[in-house]
């Protein structure tokens, strides 16, 4: 028995569990995430008699006659306070880490009321934030501290909620006071819990499964193989390669395989019972490496006849002859590594049947719609409702299925309430990453440094299933002519599946790897010719009227040159001062585009409170969409902020708008709501009040039409906009480590600046781990690394000054101008470090993550 304090009420309690379940599953206090259950990712702390700890390391019979403060305990004064500095500094993008840094805030600031940046960085130093780069997070603790000792909490510094205006974000409250719900924060009445037996193997023929002993367990609700599915077994995003439950006699094709679902009373009997379920299995060699799956001696698939997943060959003029005329040309090989998106929140799913008999699912997507219908195929039914709660951050990773289908057949079988949930070593294994890349790259150019032509090959491991496997090669070979104004251009790429976990959409998708062999050929390019990184950039920059190599003629709002001149000043400078510089460009589409029907719907309704609701299938997975659509209301008609409610994406309600990902929300459904709202004036132009418009509903959709790769067509619409970035990377030549990164991007129409600041800043810092230390190792039994915090993750005490530079160009008419940011953020980074490496020791690297710098890690003892 042990007796303490939380938040100042005493709690007696003979539990023995560890105080972060204690605080959830029986207290229900959900504040505090469960991120990792590892100690590593700081989203469960709380304050112990005056200190920051994890909550998921210490144990409640530990505990006697000490104090817990969780963010429920703040005083009403501190929750204003926080939300408000959190909310003004944009500090807030998915949420799931922010409870734990305002612990963090609260402990410092109760100690030390005037702390310095360094300070601060220092007491976030334990808690790991994906989405924000922590640039945000630090500023928000020293608003704080600044309010707490003013004692006065100033006005917002943007309330106007117009396009282009820095308001708060919607969801900043929920986040910041931990309210808002994630799946795993939900706890419904009877629930159970569900999770499945994995393969012991990456490759291997299933001959029995006995899950006798299993059922007998008591406690035990159902014990579900293959032979239960109602519908079809099989699933995948695009490709339908991926069984729910390998049946007897089928084919494992990585370690994440489910053999079978156990469903429980409790979670303690679901494990015991997964223990008891016994597999024979007939052993088979694994496919390894992108090497091993050219040589096909082993098919991963047996019904395929090679290892090719995906093939694209991009050509435009002569990309042969140009090279051999050039008079300059460099070739060189580059590898870039399997990585994981190490977003904060695992995955997780609750389902139970609602009051019209629908199987309703609570899940963590990228696309509730897409759940929905892979959930129908798998249950043979149409009557599933799919509803997104809070997301704890995807960039591409949520965008397969992991727990939604299962915990949907659990309810279905079985009439019961159930949450599934991946711990974070089963969630490291089991969704798709990003693809390693084996590249060769030439260049040639002109004696002024005129690209006359590129030529490319490049492999990938897709690993065990299709996932989005294609679509990430196409984009990879599609965009590795860069964002320059030449007209030769070949490049072929094969896609190889492996035994590895799979690989599928990340930011960047393919783009972020083919993009480091372009833009270190161009800085190597730029000292063979004479001239700067940057002179180079210039000299090749894609201008509006221009040709792109894949032959589409770019419009006005193309503002490659803009972000080059908004580095400029700052780049000649630390030149001049003899700092080691690095320099990268990239440009990244907007939307799916390449001929693929690609829809933005709304729907705007007048509800019973006289409000404007705004309902679309888009995830807001933490880049601020019910932000944006917001702002977009307010500018399209007549109504304020606080007339306007956003609900989250769901499927009976609100219209399918397709997946979030290929930075397309912002413009597609931005365009889309932009459509609902002239229809929504038109009555009130009549004359119609609010009242009047009760029950009426006001839909919009936007087509974003673009033609197929390969048209037979002289310049092909192949995405209806691109956004352009340069990014500087400087050292400090004394330390050897990142002094600043300096990143200018060309968004369109910036919607919110202070979100286009976040996503910049984000993503550099996400780029900084892929270029120096991130890694995915895995093992012989293509087994992964299994500790979140031995990934190699940047965290707030290292990272450099990061100046965003949101570079606002006209030119485009949908959605305001606005054109999407989230992926562009992450892909010019690497080759800017890598060049800034290069011009300190003179070392040439072609493979991420780089070794010699102090930022390198040691993979064989993270293993």
């Amino acid at each position: 028995m042990s007796t303490f304090y939380l938040n100042g009420e005493e709690i007696t309690t003979e539990e023995k569990k560890s105080l972060l379940r204690f605080l959830r599953d029986d207290l229900h206090m959900t504040a505090a995430k469960d991120g990792c259950s590892q100690g590593a990712c700081g989203a469960c702390t709380v304050i112990i008699d005056g200190e920051t700890i994890k909550s998921c390391v210490p144990q409640v019979q530990d505990l006697e006659g000490k104090h817990v403060v969780t963010v429920e305990g703040l005083s009403e004064w501190e929750q204003e306070v926080y939300n408000w500095a959190y909310g003004e500094a944009g500090a807030v993008q998915c949420g799931f880490c922010i409870p734990g840094m305002v612990m963090c805030s609260k402990a410092l600031l109760d100690k030390n009321p005037d702390p310095t940046e360094e300070e601060i960085k220092y007491a976030l130093r334990n808690n790991y934030c994906r989405c924000t780069g922590y640039v945000k997070i630090i500023k928000a603790v020293g608003l704080a501290a600044k309010v707490f000792r003013e004692g006065k909490i100033p006005e917002d510094s943007a309330t106007d909620w117009k396009v282009g205006s820095r308001v708060h974000r919607v969801d900043v409250k929920e986040k910041v006071l931990g309210y808002g719900r994630y799946p795993d924060d939900f706890y419904l009445e009877d629930m159970i819990y569900g999770s499945a037996l994995r393969s012991k193997y990456p490759r291997a023929r299933v001959l029995s499964i006995d899950t006798s002993k299993a059922e007998e367990l008591p406690g035990v609700v159902a014990v579900i193989t293959a032979k239960d599915i109602p519908g079809e077994n099989k699933i995948g995003h695009l490709k339908h390669d991926q069984y729910t439950l390998i049946p007897e006699g089928g084919l494992t094709h990585y370690l994440g395989d489910a053999i079978a679902l156990v469903a429980a009373e409790d979670l303690k009997t679901v494990e015991k019972a997964k223990k008891l379920i016994k597999v024979e299995y007939e052993v088979l060699p694994a496919v390894h490496t992108i090497e091993e799956a050219l040589k096909g001696d082993i098919k991963v698939f047996d019904e395929e006849e090679d290892n090719v997943q995906a093939h694209r060959h991009v050509n435009r003029g002569n990309a042969t002859e140009a090279i051999a005329h050039s008079a300059h040309v460099i070739s060189r090989h580059f590898e870039t590594p399997m990585t994981e998106h190490a977003f904060l929140e695992p995955e997780a799913a609750v389902s139970f049947i609602d009051k019209d008999g629908a199987v309703f699912v609570i899940s963590t997507d990228q696309d509730a719609n897409a759940t929905r219908n892979e959930c129908n195929l798998l249950l043979g039914t149409d009557n599933v409702k799919c509803v997104n709660a809070l997301v704890g951050g995807g960039f591409g990773g949520k965008e397969d299925m992991t727990v939604q289908h299962h915990a949907a057949l659990i309810t279905y079988l079985t009439g019961r309430t159930v949450k599934v949930k991946l711990t974070r070593e089963e969630s490291l294994l089991i969704h798709p990453k990003r693809h390693a890349f084996s590249m060769d790259f030439t260049m040639g150019c002109d004696e002024d440094g005129i690209i006359q032509g590129v030529k490319a090959t490049v492999f990938d491991d897709t690993g065990a299933f299709a996932s989005l496997g294609g679509p990430v090669l196409e984009r990879a070979c599609t965009h590795a002519a860069g964002p320059y104004a030449y007209q030769n251009f070949d490049i072929e790429g094969t896609a190889l599946y492996t035994n590895n976990p799979p690989s599928g959409a990340f930011r960047g998708f393919g783009v972020t790897q083919t993009c480091f062999a372009t833009e270190t050929l161009l800085n190597h390019m730029a000292d063979e010719v004479g001239i700067s990184p940057w002179e180079i950039r210039y000299r090749n920059a894609i201008r509006p009227g221009g040709v792109l190599p894949n032959g589409q003629i770019v419009d006005e709002s193309t503002g490659l040159v803009e972000t080059l001149e908004a580095v400029k000043d700052e780049y000649d400078a630390a030149v001049k001062a003899g700092k080691p510089v690095g320099l990268g460009c990239a440009m990244k589409n907007a939307g799916v585009g390449v001929g693929i029907p690609d829809w933005g719907r709304c729907r705007l309704i007048v509800e019973e409170d006289e409000k404007l609701h705004i309902y679309s299938g888009a995830s807001c997975i933490g880049q601020g969409l019910g932000t944006v659509l917001v702002q977009m209301v307010v500018t399209s008609t007549d109504l304020t902020r606080e007339q306007i409610v956003y609900e989250h994406s769901n499927t009976w309600i609100a219209p399918d708008s397709g997946t979030t990902s290929g930075s397309r929300q912002t413009l597609i459904t931005g365009e889309a709501c932009r459509r609902a709202c002239e229809k929504f004036m038109e009555e009130r132009n009549k004359g119609r009040s609010m009242e009047d418009l009760i029950g009426q509903e006001f839909y919009g959709e936007y087509l974003a039409k673009t033609d197929p790769l390969g048209a037979d067509v002289p310049n092909p619409v192949s995405h209806v906009a691109y956004g352009y970035a340069t990014q500087v990377c400087i050292l400090d030549p004394k330390t050897s480590k990142i002094e600043k990164i300096i990143a200018a991007h060309d968004v369109g129409k910036a919607v919110n600046p202070l979100s286009c600041e976040g996503q910049i800043e984000g993503g550099v810092v996400m780029s900084m781990g892929f270029a120096l230390r991130e890694h995915y190792p895995v093992d012989e039994n293509c087994k992964p690394i299994e500790k979140y915090g031995a990934l190699g993750l940047f965290r707030a005490h290292e990272i450099p000054e990061v100046e965003a530079i949101v570079v606002d160009k006209p030119g485009f008419d949908m959605a305001y101008g606005a054109i999407g940011i989230g992926e562009i953020t992450s892909i010019p980074t690497a080759p800017a470090i890598v060049d800034a490496y290069r011009r300190l020791d003179g070392v040439d690297r072609y493979t991420l993550p780089i070794k010699g710098t102090p930022y390198e890690r040691n993979w064989e003892d993270a293993k």
